[in-house]
């Protein structure tokens, strides 16, 4: 087979055809695992944290995300209410309150989650000035001279691209929790069901709206939701709660994208989303990342339960990493029959933690090479 380049590649393997290896792709590390890789010999300069557009260094493939600005318009300002020498507590851009702890935090990776205090929608009042902020004609939602700049190169490329960077656009449940909360999210659904429509039903029509003066001159090669609406051992709602709230809305916007020309349309959600997929699926969705392994999402067992209709992505146990070159090689090896059979990507489950080695970890992308091209 002659040489593909990284379009072809992306959307022969998405469509089951033949191609001469998978897309070599990751999403990045932790700042505390760039500060141990340095410490290992890799110069500090050598390579970014976020790898979603590529990493020379590792031999990453090229992909480009469309810059598209889905976000607040002005954002809420950023205050530092309370600082010691452990912690401080700030009203970040979403008009959320939140303790953070300072200690280990290494190029913007806190070592702990943060501590939720409050957000900014707690009644109907509170989402209609919310809504203020999100002017779908806001200047600089699209970078400048873009049509004259940047469109002519899009509609020549040889590369992979995406509609929004990653985790711009968010989901559905992914903007409900950051305007509500988790917990609090938990309870609207059945103690403010009127306000859970009308929030989704805005935020569906302002996504749409926004992308539309791209997608009415380019179609790009994928567009993914970043939702995370599950834990470790199931989502955090129900079936019949997705159904009724959030399923409409995502079939709507699935089958605007795909009949603006958009090929594929996933979700990127950490924790086990099983029990959805179906609706997913029903809905259009056609790919899922990153397949959490330590949640339960083996993706030999999604497969075979849903067939080739589900695109795989992700699904190597970043804990495996860790572990050294054997149980590398045994866990790239459970992986292969994936890569026979197509559609499927396999990348680190998401951001590689600081307990892998440097050695550990360009041992892994030099054994993956062999799995990406069918040689396992």
């Amino acid at each position: 087979m002659s040489t593909l380049t990284n379009r072809q590649r992306f959307l022969r393997l998405m469509d089951y055809k033949p191609v001469d290896r998978a897309p070599n792709w990751e999403a990045g590390v932790w700042g505390q695992t760039c500060d141990r890789w340095a410490a290992e010999g890799l110069p500090p300069d050598t390579a970014t944290w976020d790898w979603f557009v590529g990493e020379e260094c590792f031999g990453l493939d090229v992909r480009e995300f469309v810059p598209l600005d889905w976000g607040m318009k002005p954002p809420f300002e950023y205050k530092v209410l309370e600082r010691t020498e452990r912690y401080e507590t700030v009203q970040d851009g979403n008009g959320s309150v939140r303790k953070a702890l300072l200690e280990g935090t290494a190029h913007g990776t806190r070592a702990s989650m943060d501590q939720f205090l409050r957000f900014a929608v707690e009644t109907p009042a509170d989402f209609a000035a919310l809504k203020e902020r999100y002017p779908v004609d806001r200047p600089r939602r699209y970078p400048p001279y873009w049509r004259e700049l940047l469109l002519p190169g899009w509609k020549k490329r040889r590369h992979v691209l995406v509609l929004g960077r990653n985790c711009a656009p968010g989901g559905f449940y992914w903007r409900a929790r950051e305007w509500m909360g988790t917990e609090n999210l938990c309870f609207a659904w059945y103690d403010q069901p009127k306000l859970m429509h009308e929030m989704l039903e805005f935020y569906t029509d302002f996504t749409l709206q926004v992308a539309a003066p791209l997608l009415a001159e380019l179609a790009p090669d994928y567009f993914i939701y970043a939702e995370d609406l599950a834990m470790k051992t199931g989502p955090l709602l129900g079936p019949a709660t997705y159904k009724e709230f959030i399923f409409p809305r995502l079939r709507r916007m699935v089958d605007f994208f795909h009949a603006k020309g958009i090929p594929h349309v996933g979700i990127d959600t950490d924790g086990n989303c099983e029990p959805l997929i179906p609706l997913m699926l029903d809905a259009g969705i056609d790919f899922l990342w990153p397949l959490e392994r330590a949640a339960g999402m083996d993706p030999l067992a999604l497969r075979k339960k849903f067939g080739r209709a589900l695109r795989l992505w992700g699904g190597v146990d970043k804990r495996e990493l860790a572990c050294g070159p054997e149980a590398i090689e045994a866990h790239l090896r459970e992986l292969a029959p994936l890569i026979e059979q197509g559609g499927f990507i396999p990348t680190v489950d998401h951001c590689v933690p600081p307990d892998v080695s440097l050695e550990s970890f360009r041992y892994y992308m030099k054994r993956k090479e062999d799995l990406l091209a069918g040689r396992y």
